[in-house]
């Protein structure tokens, strides 16, 4: 038949005698019954001749060669001693051309290729001797898988002595896709990954990514029948994109941030005119009454654990008196006397001004003198305060130190006059963390653990800060002194704003922080900075502003003191000033931030743990300064009511019942119920 391969007969070998000593390598499909094709194997393992280019072969391995002229260790190849070639041929010799006798040269004895499970076997004939060649399991790869980076020595035409055919020769693995007459059964090959096909696919005249050596190193998915695709392009793409990404964020970036326009510098722009306003809560809220009012706190008002109530409400939109019940009669306010020391702060201080203590050079070489500015809220313990923007010693120490040694420590407290406790006050009062002696210079408020607000204070409060002071710049024990006049100032530290110490003030109901606002309010009133001198600025101012101070009588700005007496209706036309809904009156914009300072119900300061129970309906919506002392318990503030109304009162009751658990309770229901008021 004109396809059918030109395979060597057994009359060949005859003709091959030179040859036969050699050991040879005979390549047969899996049936032992199939024709051979024999080669010499130096021919096959030798390196090529220098003649001819060099072609690949799936039997060559890569490690095994040695160079040009070499061959593999332990195989004789022509040329060499023991074989039939003259040495004096080109080493390694004849290079593999076309299959086939040509004239002078010798024949191939034939040899077997058999599969088995974990490996190819090259068998020769029983007489001669053998090589035989392992693929490691798993990676054997079949003759049509193997790539075609060149044209093999299978690709060649036989050539013989006879004339050629005319046909062209067909490859091992064409010819493994023919069956010849006396086929037995094809055995199967080892196990692989995808089931064995009887007859390949033709051989892909493009070439493989994979070399025919070198297998053991690739992975098996290399093997299959189709390639892999290449992400090369991917990455590409997605490079190109980042880079392009990059290239537009830097151009944006430079027009955006850089060039002339960078380097412009501009004006600041202008602070926005704040206004704080209480508005409605709803637009054209209905205006309640006194009739619906006084229905409103009838039961509350009634609650026997009140003991003596006394109080008023007020429409601060239009002023007029919604309950009234002793609102003229004096009585004891408590803490909540606090709001007319922080009016009167807010209408005479300038809500910027800060309180600044100094260190100053003392009279002798290496001595410095702490100068009290009336700041107590000076931070020892940086990050452990109760005071919000405190100034903190270390800050002071640090300028100090910077100046130069400092070998004695010297405290100067000559900005306040008089006693430091005030009248009426008890000492235990200091144990018990409700107050300190009043001097112009101490720590955390004179606290000795500085984030407990109602924690033990010190009844030296003066000597411990500037102890702390001479300790951390490494001198001995503080001493009192005077600053010389105009000496030189080596550090200089500042406390919050004013608005925002009344603030703090309020929230936490703070004594001595109230009691040195109110000693600023004397020394900028021009009255002496001392308990009496306080009293007598705060009253000044308020009266000055128009309000009506007839029946008011205290002798502290706290109202620690149980003999301070003011009449309810005082802290509701406070109020009412700051709560108005318009700025038509210049007292309004100024006391607005009273009305921020004030605790918010269940949320915050002194009303934080407050307002459960039958008086949740006013959590979030009562604001007040609470007040307490024995037998005595205030709250005076603001609400909404349920119509979006804006109502101000105050209370104040003198009861001996529990105050923790009747008494306070009871006033929070009182406001509590103002706001549930649906009292038009």
């Amino acid at each position: 038949m004109p396809d059918d391969p030109q395979w060597p007969t057994e009359d060949d070998d005859a003709e091959s005698v030179a040859a036969a000593s050699q050991p040879t390598v005979q390549v047969n499909r899996p049936s032992v019954d199939q024709p051979t094709m024999r080669l010499p194997l130096a021919a096959v393992l030798s390196a090529p001749s220098t003649q001819e280019p060099p072609r690949s072969s799936p039997i060559r391995s890569a490690p095994n060669a040695t160079g040009p002229g070499h061959a593999a260790p332990g195989v004789p190849t022509a040329g060499s001693g023991g074989s039939g070639r003259p040495s004096g041929d080109t080493a390694g010799g004849k290079s593999h051309g076309a299959i086939g006798p040509e004239v002078g040269q010798p024949r191939a004895v034939p040899v077997r290729v058999e599969p088995k499970k974990d490996q190819t076997r090259v068998v020769p004939r029983p007489e001669q001797r053998t090589a035989e060649l392992s693929v490691p399991p798993g990676k054997t790869a079949r003759v049509d898988q193997l790539p075609h980076l060149e044209p093999s020595w299978f690709d060649q035409q036989v050539r013989s002595d006879r004339q050629p055919r005319p046909e062209q020769t067909k490859r091992v693995d064409q010819l493994q896709g023919q069956a010849p007459p006396r086929q037995e059964p094809q055995r199967q090959e080892p196990p692989r990954a995808e089931p064995a096909r009887p007859v390949p696919p033709p051989p892909r005249q493009e070439p493989r990514d994979l070399p025919v050596t070198g297998y053991e190193e690739e992975p098996e998915d290399r093997l299959a029948d189709e390639p892999r695709k290449s992400r090369k392009p991917l990455f590409a793409v997605l490079s190109l994109l980042v880079v392009a990404a990059l290239a537009g964020a830097t151009i944006y970036a430079v027009k955006e941030f850089g060039g002339a326009e960078a380097i412009e510098t501009r004006p600041p722009a202008a602070p926005a005119n704040v206004q704080p306003l209480v508005k409605a809560v709803t637009a054209g809220a209905p205006a309640p009454t006194p009739a619906g009012v006084k229905r409103a706190l009838a039961g509350p008002a009634g609650n026997s654990a009140l003991g003596t109530l006394t109080g008023s409400v007020i429409d601060p939109a239009s002023g007029t008196a919604l309950w009234q019940q002793g609102d003229t009669t004096p009585a004891t306010p408590a803490s909540s006397l606090k709001i007319l020391t922080a009016a009167a702060a807010l209408l005479s201080l300038d809500k910027t001004d800060q309180l600044s203590t100094k260190v100053v050079q003392g009279a002798e070489p290496g001595t410095v003198v702490i100068v009290g500015g009336g700041d107590p809220t000076i931070s020892g313990a940086p990050g452990r305060s109760v005071y919000p923007g405190a100034a903190t010693l270390d800050d002071l120490v640090g300028q100090v130190k910077a100046k130069g040694p400092v070998t004695k420590v010297q405290f100067d407290l000559s900005r306040y006059t008089g006693e430091p406790l005030g009248p009426q006050w008890e000492s235990v009062d200091i144990a018990g963390g409700s107050v300190a002696p009043i001097v112009p210079f101490m720590l955390d408020g004179g606290r000795l653990d500085q984030t407990n607000i109602n924690g033990t204070r010190t009844g030296s409060p003066a000597q411990a800060a500037a102890d702390a002071f001479a300790q951390r710049i490494g001198a001995p024990a503080a001493t009192a002194g005077t600053a010389p006049a105009g000496a030189q100032v080596l550090g200089e530290i500042k406390s919050a704003p004013i608005e925002q110490l009344v603030d703090n003030m309020m929230q936490i109901s703070d004594n001595v922080l109230t009691e040195a606002i109110a000693r600023e309010i004397a020394i900028k009133t021009g009255n002496e900075p001392s308990f009496a001198g306080g009293v007598k600025a705060v009253r000044d101012v308020l009266t000055k502003n128009g309000f009506d101070l007839t029946g008011a009588n205290f002798v502290d700005g706290s109202g620690l003191s149980a003999t301070n007496k003011i009449p309810p209706k005082l802290l509701t036309d406070v109020l009412t000033t700051a709560a108005k809904p318009t700025l038509d009156d210049a007292r309004t914009a100024k006391l607005r931030p009273l009305l921020t300072a004030l605790p918010v119900a269940g949320g915050s300061g002194t009303l934080a743990g407050r307002y459960d129970g039958t008086a949740a309906p006013g959590k979030g919506w009562v604001r007040a300064k609470t007040g307490t002392l024995t037998g005595v318990n205030a709250l005076a503030g603001m609400v909404v009511d349920v119509d979006g109304r804006v109502l101000v009162f105050s209370f104040m009751s003198a009861s001996n019942r529990n105050p923790e658990t009747e008494v306070r309770p009871a006033l929070d229901v009182l406001a509590a119920a103002l706001r549930g008021c649906g009292c038009s």
